[in-house]
């Protein structure tokens, strides 16, 4: 009996149960992977170039360790202008730069880019608010102990804004799960392509209510992770 059990075959079953829908479970599965592998990396790209680019912005402002207004009001300006995009418009308009960088326009891995750029002046805005949210008294010690600028930066300013930079991340990869779907309307692959061409398209309603409630539960599961984490930071410091 138990041979029977063990030779039973998973797509037999698929075939029995869902007929000429068996297709479904896969195509589910691999928009699933593609959607979460487009937000991870460009979360990472996003944080790679945001997180120096908030530095700069903190620590040129008025009154800072590195101050430079000209070049602060300068990288303010254009992180403001890339932030005030819909990203619709962006995605459009990277096109060109996306063919140049990957090669093509349409797919998972082409869909980086624009999420990237999308993402980084958000990331920008969020990490400097993080770390002008940190006591300038610390600062202060730290100077009149001799540190050097990349000293406060590295041991003082990074450290203690890391739980808000954690819960950052778990932001922008929220926003981000969004971003992929509404690229996957243009063939950027993930869930988002599938709910369209088979949900919306051909007027699958199933597919597209299970894809709403897989992206309701990888959101969830991000900021659970996010929260995890920065309670995890900041209990190393009790």
């Amino acid at each position: 009996m138990f041979e029977i059990v063990g030779s039973i075959d998973i797509n037999s079953l698929l075939n029995s149960w869902l007929g000429e829908n068996s297709w479904i479970p896969g195509a589910i599965l691999f928009a699933t992977w593609e959607t979460i592998y487009m937000v991870v990396i460009s979360t990472a790209i996003s944080y790679i170039v945001g997180l120096p680019l908030a530095v700069i912005l903190v620590t040129t402002d008025e009154g800072q360790i590195l101050e430079n207004l000209k070049l602060n009001r300068t990288l303010g300006a254009i992180v403001n202008a890339a932030r005030s995009l819909p990203f619709i418009i962006l995605l459009i308009l990277a096109i060109p730069f996306t063919r140049w960088v990957i090669g093509t326009s349409i797919g998972t891995v082409a869909s980086i880019v624009p999420l990237s750029l999308a993402a980084i002046p958000f990331v920008a805005r969020l990490v400097e608010t993080s770390l002008k949210e940190i006591n300038w008294g610390l600062i202060e010690a730290a100077l009149s102990m001799g540190a050097s600028h990349w000293q406060i930066i590295s041991r003082v300013l990074i450290p203690e804004a890391l739980p808000s930079i954690i819960l950052g991340v778990a932001i922008t990869a929220i926003n981000l799960v969004g971003y992929s779907a509404m690229a996957g309307v243009l063939g950027g692959g993930g869930l988002g392509t599938l709910a369209y061409y088979h949900g919306y398209m051909r007027y699958q309603t199933g597919v597209m209510w299970i894809t709403v409630v897989i992206l309701i539960i990888v959101v969830q599961g991000m900021q659970f992770l996010g929260d995890k984490l920065t309670a995890r930071v900041l209990n190393q410091r009790r």
